[in-house]
């Protein structure tokens, strides 16, 4: 079997799986903070939160990372001296670090100290989407 399309095709699971926790997280947010005087409610989704965030986004962002290195492993390191890759890595730290944004938020809810409002979190709904649009261009048509 090609290792390379084994690793790839982990890979778009894995940020498939990724993405979808990113973009349902903060839908999430939003009708916690719209239902924050219902106190079972409230309960039920600080339980959603924590399973979606540490049994599916988790994992699957470490998987992503894990299967995306070794894709890189398997084309070689000087894969980093193109344009291209170099944009995408730092779009995939954004990414990243908007995950453990939205973990912060997470423990907020958890501890019954957000701040933010359901529009707050309607519009951060849209990093993802943007960072995954500008990612998938990037290295399907490798324009740099």
């Amino acid at each position: 079997m090609n290792s390379y399309l084994l690793f790839k095709s982990l890979h778009l699971i894995a940020v498939i799986s990724w993405m979808a926790g990113l973009l349902y997280l903060p839908r999430i947010f939003v009708y916690h903070v719209e239902n924050i005087n219902d106190q079972n409610s409230t309960n039920i989704f600080k339980t959603m939160e924590k399973k979606l965030y540490f049994y599916i986004m988790m994992p699957a962002m470490i998987l992503s990372w894990i299967f995306g290195l070794l894709l890189i492993h398997k084309l070689g390191f000087s894969v980093f001296n193109e344009l291209w890759m170099q944009i995408k890595i730092v779009l995939v730290i954004f990414l990243t670090s908007y995950h453990f944004y939205l973990g912060r938020c997470l423990i907020d809810f958890k501890n019954d100290k957000n701040t933010k409002t359901s529009r707050f979190y309607r519009i951060i709904n849209e990093v993802p989407t943007i960072l995954l649009i500008l990612i998938v261009f990037i290295v399907v048509f490798k324009p740099i």
